[in-house]
């Protein structure tokens, strides 16, 4: 494409969906100038191993890096530079620095911040902690080493996954969830099966509780307190309550908000020639709106934003997915099981595992696999091309899992 007065795409952003989004304008052929702006300072890495090898060091930082060469044009990176404001009318990006960036395009992919308890709860007490940045990560990993008792705050994936850590390092361990563990991710099967395995490593439950204070000694936390009054000690804190998107940005310069940047099914927002991607975008699905917190939904809105910038056929959205690994289970979903209204069960072939299979009506709509990635990576095929197999063929076990994908895709052809 001509350059000639062209000031080309800037992103927001620098983590998976910005990265993304700029490896794949230039593998589009996109020869404009392409500028991304990160407000940490390193440069882009990946997040999903922050909270399980990472922690265990079994990963170093140069290993946490995002691969790939872009073709074509170098690509600006600015790392940690923050931006400031956005002037939608003038297609302005300006930074705290008072830089100045114009665009022809602009990415939004500024992605989540962890979930803060309110400042008057902790009390500036040291060790409580979160975890989303690489620098968290390191702050956490060297507070893990002194650490004897960890308290953690939310049963979901972040929480787990670090509790699995934590109980793998020797600590005494105690997740507190006011609701059930993985309760707004996972089925209650998959949820039981993970919490069986968190127990048989010693790590304890204390479920339908909140935390109500914090004790402390001499400005570091010695305890949790529940609302119930039950004391638990702890001299690490992790608060593991969730995400919220990061879209005041977009909500300053007047862009559409709601649980998130608004946006259609290419990943444009109300504002001409602005994008938003990844974790920060609620988009357009099926007749309603979804916000999915996923390395692969980051990906796929980046690739489909950045075929759409450089004129390019956009690509069809594949069913969803995602993974948590904790102690020896690996955990693969696809789809999504808010949809469902019927279960069925069936062993992984290797006698190591099984899965989950949601359905509504005769639809398979989501699937659930632990220490089964067979089953998972069939359920990604079908799903893909909307082809449910039988209720009645996934439950016969005599029947193998390749078998029934053949039948069912046989029969839609």
């Amino acid at each position: 494409m001509s350059t000639a007065m062209s000031h080309g795409t800037v992103i927001v952003g620098a983590g998976q969906a910005g990265h993304t989004t700029a490896m794949q304008l230039r593998a589009a052929g996109y020869e404009a100038p392409v500028t991304v702006i990160g407000d940490e300072p390193a440069a882009p890495y990946q997040r999903p191993p922050l909270s399980k090898r990472y922690l265990l060091r079994e990963v170093q930082p140069e290993h946490l890096a995002l691969g790939g060469r872009a073709r074509g044009p170098q690509i600006d990176l600015r790392t940690g530079e923050r931006v400031a404001r956005i002037d939608v009318d003038r297609r302005l990006v300006v930074s705290d620095a008072g830089t100045s960036f114009r665009y022809d395009h602009l990415v939004l992919a500024t992605g989540t911040r962890a979930r803060r308890l309110p400042e008057a709860l902790v009390g500036g007490l040291a060790g409580v902690h979160v975890l989303r940045t690489l620098a968290d990560a390191d702050t956490l990993a060297g507070a893990l080493d002194d650490a004897k008792s960890v308290l953690v705050l939310g049963g979901g994936f972040i929480g787990l996954e670090f509790a699995a850590v934590a109980a793998r390092l020797g600590r005494r361990v105690t997740v507190v969830e006011r609701n059930r563990v993985l309760g707004r991710v996972v089925s209650e099967q998959a949820a039981e099966h993970i919490r069986s395995v968190h127990l048989g490593n010693g790590v304890e439950f204390v479920e339908g509780r909140e935390l109500a204070s914090f004790d402390g000694v001499d400005g570091r936390v010695t305890a949790g307190v529940m609302t119930d009054g039950t004391r638990i000690e702890a001299d690490l804190v992790l608060v593991g309550i969730g995400a919220e998107p990061v879209a005041e940005l977009a909500a300053d310069a007047g862009l559409d908000v709601d649980n998130g940047i608004t946006v259609d099914e290419l990943g444009r927002t109300s504002a001409p020639g602005v994008y938003a991607i990844g974790d920060c975008a609620n988009f357009a699905w099926r007749g309603g709106r979804r916000r999915l917190e996923s390395v692969q939904n980051a990906e796929f809105m980046a690739k489909a934003a950045a075929a759409h910038i450089a004129g390019r056929e956009t690509p069809p959205r594949p069913a969803p997915w995602f993974w948590s690994d904790q102690y020896d289970v690996k955990l693969q979903i696809v789809g999504l099981l808010d949809e469902s209204d019927t279960v069925v069960t069936r062993k992984a072939e290797d006698g190591n595992g099984f899965s989950l299979w949601h359905y509504r009506g005769d639809d398979l709509v989501a699937v659930e696999a632990l220490n089964d990635p067979g089953a998972f990576l069939t359920a990604r095929r079908l799903m893909d091309r909307g082809v449910s197999p039988a209720q009645h063929t996934v439950a016969d076990e005599s029947l193998g899992i390749r078998d029934i994908a053949a039948q069912a895709l046989e029969a839609t052809s």
